[in-house]
C-alpha cells in the first residue's frame, strides 16, 4: 500500500468544552497519513487516488461548520471521512491544540487504524 501524507495543515475549529474554548474557533494542527491505492502509481492518473487538495478543502470547510466537546470525537469524526467520503483504507491521524495552555506546546490525540476498525499501534 502507498500513503500519502499532509504535514502541519493548521485549521481553524471550535473545538473544547472551557468557557474561554467555546468563544472563539481556536487553531489545530494535523498530521495525517492514509493509504491510497497502488494503482495510482501504475497508471499515473488522479482518479485512481486521493486527492489530497480535496482532503484539506473538506477538512477546513467541515471543522469550520461544527463544534466539538471533544479533541478525541473532532478526530474520530476525520478519520471517518477519510473512510467514508474519500475510500482511504488505513488513516493516521495526529490532532493537536497549539498553545492552549501557559508553558504547552500542544496537547492532542492519535489515532490510527484500518477501515477495519482494527487499531495499530505505530507510533512514528
Amino acid at each position: 500500500m502507498d500513503f500519502i501524507f499532509i504535514e502541519e495543515l493548521r485549521v481553524k475549529a471550535r473545538v473544547g468544552i472551557y468557557p474561554r474554548e467555546r468563544v472563539a474557533p481556536q487553531m489545530l494542527e494535523l498530521n495525517l497519513t492514509f493509504g491510497v491505492p497502488d494503482a495510482a502509481a501504475e497508471r499515473d492518473d488522479i482518479d485512481d487516488t486521493i486527492d489530497y487538495a480535496e482532503v484539506i478543502k473538506r477538512i477546513r470547510e467541515d471543522l469550520a461548520e461544527r463544534h466539538f466537546n471533544l479533541i478525541e470525537t473532532l478526530g474520530e469524526h476525520v478519520v471517518a471521512m477519510l473512510f467514508d467520503e474519500f475510500g482511504a483504507p488505513w488513516v493516521k491521524l495526529r490532532i493537536a491544540k497549539i498553545g492552549i495552555m501557559k508553558d504547552v506546546r500542544r496537547v492532542g490525540v492519535f489515532i490510527q487504524r484500518g477501515r477495519d476498525g482494527r487499531a495499530i499501534f505505530d507510533t512514528d
